[in-house]
């Protein structure tokens, strides 16, 4: 009984650690475009990354016109640029969705290299962005 126990024990302490979740948030604008964008947009991505599985939201206004797309893009530090790594299903606010990624992508994820970005008529490129970032 008590080798139970001790096991049940153990088992228990090991639960969170497999539980753990680690959230993320980006603050949107169009200074944090390449090149930087004058825009009256702004907006709010958060994201919970739960072992392979990525829940995020995506909110903004102030767009100069309606979004033609949206994505998340990576590996790229803040001030450069880099390829669509989750594409959303609908450009429009609000954004909510679920990815499955990558060791990789997870790892550019937690390093800081992931931004998400909102695309409009008026701004092909990208009129708001904002990097990801662990909270």
């Amino acid at each position: 009984m008590k080798h139970f126990l001790v096991v049940a024990g153990f088992c228990v302490l090991a639960l969170p650690a497999l539980a753990q979740t680690t959230k993320f948030q980006g603050q949107l604008s169009g200074n944090q475009e390449v090149p930087s964008k004058q825009s009256n947009g702004t907006g709010r991505a958060t994201a919970t990354l739960n072992g392979s599985t990525l829940e995020y939201n995506v909110e903004y206004s102030g767009l100069s016109g309606p979004a033609t797309a949206a994505h998340f893009h990576g590996p790229a530090d803040p001030g450069a640029n880099a390829g669509v790594v989750v594409p959303f299903a609908s450009p429009a606010s609000p954004i909510h969705g679920t990815a499955t990624l990558t060791d990789q992508q997870k790892a550019d994820l937690m390093a800081g290299k992931w931004y998400a970005n909102v695309h409009t008529q008026q701004n092909p490129g990208g009129e708001i962005r904002g990097q990801m970032q662990k909270q």
